[in-house]
């Protein structure tokens, strides 16, 4: 406790891992401006006396971006940079007897769902009345809504149960007033995020709501995309597509984790569908909503991964020719239960089918970008730099995806979270060139 009339020190919030650990940073910041403490978010904390940091515990490369950044702070306290060093979120959850005993110079850990304590440490009371008051830390036009915590799923290769817990839907009422107040703060793109979206409402309401969470969206004034990312495959809501097609402010774009596409692979992950139902979903998924940009991430060396798995998630790749595609390599991670399986892919052939699939998937992507050439598309503007403006399309996630590049001279006097109607012009594996589509001359 301070004494009175002394001011309070000033908190520095450092956010590692996913969205879903931004949007938490975000909720604690906005809890401690509304407690008047003085808090910062983000790489710039100089001064800042107390710091929090939200580690990822994911696979075993975040893990130690989490170690390094928490032993970085150890440093600065042990040099009186700083005064107290609190760590929370999935690393310190999952681990934190361990990090406990291995690293005492750290005052406190947190688990995932301590906020309130965190913030009663802090110095803050928790207001359960500010849910939905978030102050974002992205670009001002664009946030990222979390509309579920945890996941059911039984991946053998996930340890997100073991840190975020079960599924728990937020209600639907609680999400549009989140929206509407993110709306009134100037955003225009909300990116809805969960570890399963797909899921939504099961646990809640007993049935998938997540067409009604759309259309209840999708009517808030100001918000001109919605964006979808994190959907399971298995047993996928395919009555969300005709919203996808037919309502313009959701994004013809799903961001769907299909890990594999081997029989043998997809079933020691326990994923529970087959590569057939995988394909037949996809062609669904097409069919009904012409034009989308399909998004996946895969996993290259998982336990008993032959080469003819490979070889098959090669030809599984080349066939689909997704949009977007992101590769991670097997991280044998305690407690799951592949854990239990013989990781018996060795790292360096892990790196090469990874970088194989990556080659393969830079060619098919250059390919489909040259067909956007002459086209004209809405075009997010985010930010100027090095002469060009830079932006999005309602195809592009922030931060994983493709960016489109505009000379800045050519665009006048541009704010960013302008759209803008650009012709593209130019296009190579993961960017795209235009002009503004007004331009004298087009």
């Amino acid at each position: 406790m301070r004494a009175r009339g002394t001011a309070p020190a000033r908190v520095h919030v450092v956010t590692l891992g996913c969205s879903k650990n931004t949007v938490d940073s975000e909720n604690l910041v906005t809890q401690l401006k509304a407690g008047n403490i003085p808090v910062t978010h983000g790489t710039a904390g100089k001064g800042a006396r107390i710091w929090v940091v939200n580690t990822c515990g994911f696979v075993e490369q975040a893990k130690q971006e989490s170690i390094d950044t928490i032993l970085s702070c150890i440093d600065a306290k042990e040099s009186g940079h700083i005064d107290k060093l609190y760590v929370t979120g999935c690393l310190s959850h999952r681990y934190r007897d361990q990090l406990e005993v291995e690293m005492p110079q750290v005052d406190a850990f947190f688990g995932t769902m301590e906020l309130p304590r965190l913030l009663k440490t802090l110095g803050a009371d928790y207001r359960h009345e500010l849910l939905g008051e978030r102050l974002i830390s992205t670009p001002r036009h664009t946030a990222f809504m979390k509309i579920a915590e945890g996941c059911n799923r039984p991946c053998a290769f996930c340890a997100i149960p073991l840190m975020r817990g079960r599924h728990v839907s937020r209600p639907i009422e609680d999400l549009v007033h989140e929206a509407r107040n993110l709306s009134q703060k100037g955003v225009k793109e909300l990116v809805l995020i969960a570890q399963d979206l797909t899921y939504y409402g099961l646990d809640l309401y007993g049935s998938r709501r997540l067409s009604d969470l759309l259309v209840a969206l999708s009517q808030i004034t100001g918000i001109q995309w919605i964006r979808l990312q994190y959907a399971y495959p298995s047993q996928f809501p395919t009555n969300i597509l005709p919203l996808m097609r037919d309502l313009p402010t959701i994004c013809r774009y799903l961001d769907m984790p299909l890990q594999h596409a081997s029989d043998h692979v997809l079933r020691q992950m326990r994923r529970g569908i087959t590569a057939a139902r995988t394909e037949s979903l996809l062609d669904e998924i097409r069919r009904q909503v012409p034009g989308i940009h399909l998004r996946t991430t895969l996993i290259s060396g998982f336990p008993g991964e032959s080469d003819i798995d490979h070889t098959t998630l090669m030809k599984f790749v080349a066939q689909q020719r997704f949009d977007r595609l992101g590769v991670f390599t097997y991280s044998h991670e305690e407690n799951t239960a592949a854990y239990n399986l013989t990781d018996d892919v060795p790292a360096e052939l892990k790196e090469e089918r990874m970088e194989e699939i990556m080659a393969q998937q830079q060619e098919i992507s250059q390919e489909l970008n040259q067909q956007k050439i002459e086209q004209v598309l809405p075009v997010l503007m985010e930010r100027c730099e090095s002469g060009f403006w830079v932006g999005r399309t309602e195809f592009d996630s922030p931060e994983v995806d493709n960016e489109v590049l505009v000379d800045a001279d050519a665009c006048g006097d541009l704010q960013a979270g302008t759209f803008l109607q650009v012709r593209i012009t130019g296009a190579e594996a993961f960017d795209l060139y235009g002009v503004p589509a007004d331009s004298p001359g087009l």
